[in-house]
């Protein structure tokens, strides 16, 4: 049974085991070069507004954005800037990133 035969059952599933590639967003020159060489073409404008406490912000393109990207996502300031497994880009939050991902010894 293929997943397009039981769409309509209500049944639980699991993320398959996929080791991917991700860097987080820092606010800096170091940073933002590690960003720019990591997604290339998918990323766009940084911001960061002038009051004390302001996060950076930078667009990012995501598969959802259209073969144009004319629509981005907005990653802020600490969050993680995933690698997909068709080499797409999307942001995740820290806490989710904790969450769901865990590092990959270089053996593996």
């Amino acid at each position: 049974m293929t997943l397009r035969h039981i769409w309509n059952l209500n049944m639980r599933f699991r993320k398959k085991p996929v080791v991917i590639e991700a860097v987080q967003f820092v606010y800096t020159g170091e940073g933002i070069r590690r960003l720019q060489e990591f997604c290339g073409y998918a990323l766009g404008q940084f911001a960061k507004a002038r009051h004390p406490n302001a996060k950076g912000e930078v667009e990012i393109g995501t598969l959802e954005d259209g073969e144009h990207l004319t629509v981005k996502h907005i990653a802020t300031e600490g969050d993680w800037i995933i690698k997909g497994v068709q080499g797409e880009f999307y942001p995740c939050k820290p806490d989710i990133f904790e969450q769901t991902y865990e590092a990959v010894k270089d053996e593996e």
